[in-house]
């Protein structure tokens, strides 16, 4: 009902758009809404999962791949991912982020999230390569050795805008492991806008290095924030981002809590670097490792600004961090 005269309280409006749990009301939403979802449990008058359907809520495709064939680029299409949806990515085809402007909404929490279990081969991974897609509320399990990629920026693809949004990596055992989340290209700029938040790593895995975001070209406008994220011990290895000698500039890593018991930290135990020209801003992070005698977590000389993070700087257990780099 009108509050004094009003409609609401609102009178600006949502110029973002509006959410309920996670979900955007879609009364304004340019493009069509397709519904991905092949979970045992049907929905009131629904018919099984299968891509011959027409992919409404009452028919949904049986896989996210023929969702996005479905999509047209650059509309603003949505695909609703059903609670207990699952499938298994085993090659590098299965899959493929394919239509730009897309947005993938996975729905239901825990292990009822849309599930992507990972296996048969190290190369099974999912190529990126079309701009300004979405995905969120999602879980990826490793169920296979050395699996190097999650996400691929492959060949001269330019994903850019690409946005991973409150999701879970989890390795199945230090054996059956992720090596990396997303994996960039040698094309400059190809990955600019990556934006990776508000979401959990578990990485078990030791028999390779281990980080989550490999930027292999000058990338721009790079945001990893509010994740959650535990590694294995793997001295000298960066755990989120490994940046190399190319330019990460405007870079804002804040909010994360990471955790990596590494005794050595030689290169940085969470962000690794080369380059002596990025820029951006580190932030509010709460950093864990064991090196008791440098307590590196980033490389210096980076360029990039640094405030209030907490690092321990002595290797003792059972102790809080320090600011670190320190204040001055």
């Amino acid at each position: 009902m009108p509050i004094g005269g009003s409609i609401s309280n609102y009178p600006q409006g949502f110029a973002s758009g509006l959410q309920v749990r996670g979900m955007p009301l879609l009364q304004m939403q340019p493009g069509n809404v397709f519904w991905v979802d092949n979970s045992s449990v049907l929905n009131v008058g629904a018919k099984g999962a299968s891509d011959s359907n027409r992919g409404t809520y009452l028919a949904p495709f049986s896989t996210l791949q023929y969702g996005l064939d479905s999509c047209t680029a650059n509309r603003g299409d949505i695909i609703f991912v059903g609670a207990g949806h699952a499938e298994t990515i085993a090659n590098a085809t299965t899959l493929t982020l394919n239509k730009a402007g897309v947005a993938i909404i996975g729905l239901g929490a825990g292990a009822k999230r849309p599930t992507f279990t990972f296996t048969t081969a190290v190369t099974a991974n999912i190529p990126c390569t079309a701009a300004d897609i979405s995905i969120q509320n999602c879980l990826f399990v490793a169920n296979f050795a050395d699996i190097t990629s999650v996400f691929t920026a492959t060949g001269t693809a330019t994903p850019t805008d690409l946005a991973i949004d409150n999701c879970e990596f989890r390795d199945t055992s230090n054996v059956l492991n992720f090596i990396s989340i997303f994996s960039g290209n040698a094309t400059a700029n190809s990955c600019d806008g990556l934006s990776f938040t508000r979401s959990k790593i578990s990485s078990l895995g030791t028999t390779a290095a281990t980080t989550a975001l490999k930027l292999a070209s000058a990338t721009d406008r790079v945001t990893i924030c509010d994740n959650f994220g535990n590694w294995a011990v793997l001295n000298d290895t960066a755990a989120m981002l490994a940046g190399g000698a190319n330019n990460i500039t405007n870079l804002n890593f804040g909010r994360n809590v990471l955790n990596r018991p590494n005794t050595s930290s030689t290169g940085g135990s969470f962000i690794s670097s080369s380059s002596t020209a990025c820029t951006g801003h580190c932030y509010d992070n709460y950093l864990w490792q064991l090196d008791n005698t440098a307590g590196i977590w980033i490389a210096t000389g980076t360029k990039l600004a640094f405030s209030n993070n907490f690092s321990p700087i002595t290797g003792a257990a059972d102790k809080s961090g320090l600011i670190n780099p320190a204040a001055v």
